[in-house]
Protein backbone atom coordinates (compact mmCIF):
# COMPACT_ATOMS: atom_id res chain seq x y z
CA UNK A 1 0.00 0.00 0.00
CA UNK A 2 1.40 3.39 -1.19
CA UNK A 3 1.20 6.06 1.55
CA UNK A 4 2.46 9.68 2.22
CA UNK A 5 2.46 10.92 5.84
CA UNK A 6 2.46 14.90 6.38
CA UNK A 7 3.71 16.99 8.87
CA UNK A 8 4.18 20.53 9.93
CA UNK A 9 6.73 22.62 12.23
CA UNK A 10 7.29 26.07 12.91
CA UNK A 11 10.56 27.64 12.68
CA UNK A 12 11.44 29.55 15.39
CA UNK A 13 14.94 29.73 15.00
CA UNK A 14 16.31 33.12 14.31
CA UNK A 15 17.31 33.23 11.05
CA UNK A 16 15.12 31.41 9.73
CA UNK A 17 15.26 28.31 6.64
CA UNK A 18 18.83 30.22 5.62
CA UNK A 19 21.65 28.66 5.01
CA UNK A 20 23.37 26.53 7.25
CA UNK A 21 19.34 25.72 8.73
CA UNK A 22 18.74 24.94 5.13
CA UNK A 23 22.05 22.47 4.60
CA UNK A 24 21.43 20.82 7.48
CA UNK A 25 17.75 20.01 7.04
CA UNK A 26 18.97 18.31 3.21
CA UNK A 27 21.70 16.50 5.13
CA UNK A 28 19.42 15.32 7.26
CA UNK A 29 16.69 14.40 4.35
CA UNK A 30 19.54 12.31 2.18
CA UNK A 31 19.68 9.89 4.83
CA UNK A 32 16.66 8.47 4.24
CA UNK A 33 15.49 6.64 1.60
CA UNK A 34 12.01 8.21 1.57
CA UNK A 35 10.97 10.55 -1.11
CA UNK A 36 10.61 14.23 1.52
CA UNK A 37 8.99 17.33 -0.06
CA UNK A 38 8.62 20.74 1.60
CA UNK A 39 6.39 23.68 0.90
CA UNK A 40 5.70 26.67 2.70
CA UNK A 41 2.19 26.20 2.47
CA UNK A 42 -0.21 23.36 2.61
CA UNK A 43 -1.10 23.54 -0.88
CA UNK A 44 2.52 23.86 -2.38
CA UNK A 45 4.02 24.22 -4.13
CA UNK A 46 6.36 21.51 -3.03
CA UNK A 47 9.95 21.02 -3.65
CA UNK A 48 12.77 18.36 -2.52
CA UNK A 49 13.76 18.77 0.69
CA UNK A 50 16.77 16.81 -0.38
CA UNK A 51 18.09 19.58 -2.52
CA UNK A 52 20.10 22.48 -0.87
CA UNK A 53 19.85 25.06 -4.10
CA UNK A 54 15.81 24.46 -4.02
CA UNK A 55 15.49 24.36 -0.02
CA UNK A 56 17.96 27.47 0.33
CA UNK A 57 15.21 29.41 -2.37
CA UNK A 58 12.64 29.00 -0.34
CA UNK A 59 13.92 31.57 2.53
CA UNK A 60 11.61 31.01 5.15
CA UNK A 61 11.85 33.48 7.65
CA UNK A 62 11.27 32.78 11.54
CA UNK A 63 7.36 32.43 12.24
CA UNK A 64 6.77 30.23 8.76
CA UNK A 65 5.55 26.97 8.96
CA UNK A 66 6.85 24.27 6.69
CA UNK A 67 4.98 21.55 5.81
CA UNK A 68 6.41 17.91 4.66
CA UNK A 69 5.15 14.87 2.24
CA UNK A 70 7.13 11.91 3.22
CA UNK A 71 6.85 8.36 1.20
CA UNK A 72 8.80 5.67 1.32
CA UNK A 73 10.29 2.92 3.30
CA UNK A 74 11.66 4.66 5.88
CA UNK A 75 8.84 7.38 6.21
CA UNK A 76 8.01 7.80 9.68
CA UNK A 77 11.90 7.91 10.98
CA UNK A 78 12.56 10.00 8.16
CA UNK A 79 9.49 12.52 9.14
CA UNK A 80 10.10 12.19 13.24
CA UNK A 81 13.65 13.19 12.26
CA UNK A 82 12.77 16.33 10.19
CA UNK A 83 10.52 17.68 12.86
CA UNK A 84 13.22 17.14 15.71
CA UNK A 85 15.79 18.87 13.57
CA UNK A 86 13.41 22.18 13.21
CA UNK A 87 12.21 22.16 16.94
CA UNK A 88 15.94 21.65 18.37
CA UNK A 89 16.23 24.77 16.33
CA UNK A 90 18.99 23.30 13.75
CA UNK A 91 20.85 22.65 16.81
CA UNK A 92 22.20 26.26 16.44
CA UNK A 93 20.39 27.65 19.54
Amino acid sequence: MDRTLTGKALLTNTIGLHARPSVKLTQLAKRFQSSIQLALGEAGPWIDAKSPVKVMRARAPKGSTLYFNVAGPDDEAALAAILALIENKFGEE
